[in-house]
């Protein structure tokens, strides 16, 4: 409420105290260029929309892929999607969150009227900006200026500064008690590779897996991978530094690629007598997609691509992969409904279902977000 008001209404009213907040934000200008560190104007949110001050984001490779121009959106931009936050305040018609509720916001939104929404088996919401390349609220219009010019969105989220602004369907109430800094992941990478082996592939008990690729997202696959009751799971990276970290996890092999002169599907067919029930290529490379399509099992194997494709590359494959019966499926968000599920999954994580901890590498302030992003494409 803005100030004491005395006067005489004939119909009950409150008067809500919206103003530009003024915070540092890492603005990225243009394509191969490092990250900024700017003042941003950050407008009040609008009908159904909630302002939200971020406390912890994670980041994550999707974020990198626009950095390198692999993911293809309008600059300036303020990246960002794996993050946990309070809420600041919330726009006109907002029912489901308040003032002070913690909140994760959600790159895939849950509108609850689209078709997927509607449908058991979707959940990529019609309103999400993932691959539509907007950068704007769903108005067309952005809550990000500096410098006098508009800064673009990121699907739908932009937690790469001290407060966002989010669609009501982008964000959803967690427990008051959940770290912020932990559970943030539970907005993109755990969710995302823990999903695509509980939800979308459905792994069963005593099945044997194989998991492309070892980063954060990597690993939440072989967390749900063994929390499904996989016998064996084989984890595949170039870099061998991850392989402990792995086997941590529930990972049984650690096979290193550059140590075989055979295609690594081919050591992988061999090592399991005619392929994995079940693979995973959690990269966003065309040739690693291939890979792990062949090192399933060529009459009733599963596959499932996990890591976002790069824009303008299309893939070409032996069709024969397809017809003896393999499965090639995609998975985004792991296949969860956001607002359904995201709370869901925070409660588990505070019941001790799964951990987060060993996914956190480094913990560093925003100013030193370059400093992050070398450590990522360093394997660190």
């Amino acid at each position: 409420l803005c100030g004491d008001l005395k006067m005489q209404v004939p119909f009950p009213f409150s008067v809500l105290c919206f103003q530009v907040i003024k915070c540092k934000a890492a603005v990225l200008w243009e394509a191969n260029k490092p990250f900024s560190i700017e003042e941003v104007e950050v407008a009040p949110p609008k009908q159904h929309e909630v302002r939200i001050k971020i406390v912890a984001t994670g980041i994550c490779r999707s974020d990198d892929h626009v950095v390198t121009g692999a993911v293809v959106m309008p600059f300036p931009i303020i990246l960002g999607h794996e993050a946990a936050g309070v809420v600041e305040s919330v726009g006109q018609g907002v029912t489901s969150v308040k003032p002070g509720d913690k909140v994760i916001p959600l790159f895939m939104p849950q509108c609850g009227e689209c078709r997927n929404c509607l449908n058991t088996k979707g959940n990529m919401c019609i309103k999400t900006d993932f691959g539509a390349s907007g950068g704007f609220m769903t108005d067309g219009t952005t809550r990000f200026t500096c410098k006098g010019k508009a800064i673009h969105h990121f699907i739908g989220t932009s937690t790469f500064t001290e407060y966002t602004v989010v669609h009501e369907s982008a964000v959803t109430k967690i427990d008051s008690a959940a770290p912020l800094e932990k559970v943030c992941l539970i907005g993109c990478g755990f969710s995302t590779g823990y999903g695509a082996a509980l939800q979308t592939a459905k792994v069963k008990p005593g099945s044997t897996c194989a998991v492309f690729g070892l980063g954060g997202v990597g690993l939440s696959v072989v967390m749900g991978c063994k929390a499904a009751g996989a016998s064996r799971i084989i984890a595949v990276d170039i870099n061998s530094d991850k392989f402990a970290k792995a086997k941590e996890l529930g990972a049984t092999d650690c096979i290193n690629p550059k140590d075989y002169n055979k295609p690594i599907q081919e050591v992988l067919v061999e090592m399991t007598g005619g392929g994995v029930d079940y693979s995973f290529e959690v990269i966003g490379r065309t040739d690693t997609m291939i890979a792990a399509l062949a090192s399933c099992d060529y009459n009733y194997g599963v596959s499932v691509i996990v890591g976002v494709p790069p824009a303008a590359q299309n893939i070409t494959f032996d069709p024969m992969l397809l017809f003896t019966g393999r499965n090639w499926k995609g998975s985004v968000f792991g296949g969860w409904k956001s607002k359904d599920s995201v709370p869901k999954l925070v409660a588990d994580y505070m019941k001790k279902t799964f951990v987060l901890d060993p996914l956190i590498t480094h913990t560093l302030p925003l100013t030193k977000i370059n400093e992050g992003f070398d450590l990522l494409r360093k394997g660190k």
